[in-house]
């Protein structure tokens, strides 16, 4: 297993965010690492997200090194690209596309497809992936994964959509046989010092 994918795994917990205020978007960053998640999903949804994602690098390479960067909400090779040149740690995609697979594996870069159904995820593992998202979390319910780890013991699984930043329901959708929970905008509603402390809980509680 890539080393990257095995540290998302062993966090438990992975970040996403994107927002048109670089600095928005570093301190969120931040205050994730602070709460010693050291991995994060920069998502790929708005204008000037390559132009963050640069600086961001460039940034963090110095004053956290540790930090795992990737980016997500990728479709295509050309956007895989684009960020993998600027060192991209980590591809995942909301969909799951087999050339996107293809140069991710050949590239020796961690690639985690979207998927939904039980085909889907069947596939993409059939493909290459060591960890799956499967979205979107909260309509397909925790009850959803219990019934797709019944067929298919052998993936792992992240759910992102919806998911709360709270105790209980993340050690629910752990329970049921997810090995990472995606975290989005329900987790960056407060200010930062609140989102460290929130992570920082929700780590010593799993």
């Amino acid at each position: 297993m890539h080393n990257t994918i095995q540290e998302i795994i062993d966090t438990k917990l992975l970040p996403l965010f994107y927002n048109d205020n670089y600095d928005i978007c570093k301190n969120n960053i931040i205050a994730c690492y602070n709460a010693e998640v050291k991995v994060f999903e920069f998502t790929n949804r708005g204008k000037y997200a390559l132009e963050h994602f640069a600086k961001l690098k460039n940034e963090f390479s110095i004053s956290h090194p540790d930090l795992r960067l990737g980016v997500g909400t990728i479709y295509t090779v050309d956007d895989a690209k684009a960020f993998v040149d600027l060192a991209a740690d980590f591809i995942v995609q909301p969909v799951c596309v087999s050339e996107v697979a293809e140069y991710c594996l050949q590239s020796n870069i961690p690639w985690i497809p979207g998927t939904m159904t039980l085909n889907e995820i069947y596939n993409a593992h059939q493909m290459g992936a060591e960890l799956i998202k499967v979205f979107p979390a909260t309509t397909l319910g925790v009850s959803y994964i219990k019934n797709i780890k019944g067929p298919l013991p052998q993936v792992n699984l992240m759910v992102t959509g919806g998911v709360e930043a709270e105790v209980e329901e993340i050690k629910e959708w752990l329970n049921a046989g997810v090995k990472v929970c995606g975290l989005g905008s329900q987790l960056f509603t407060n200010s930062n010092e609140d989102v460290t402390k929130k992570l920082s809980q929700i780590l010593k509680a799993i």
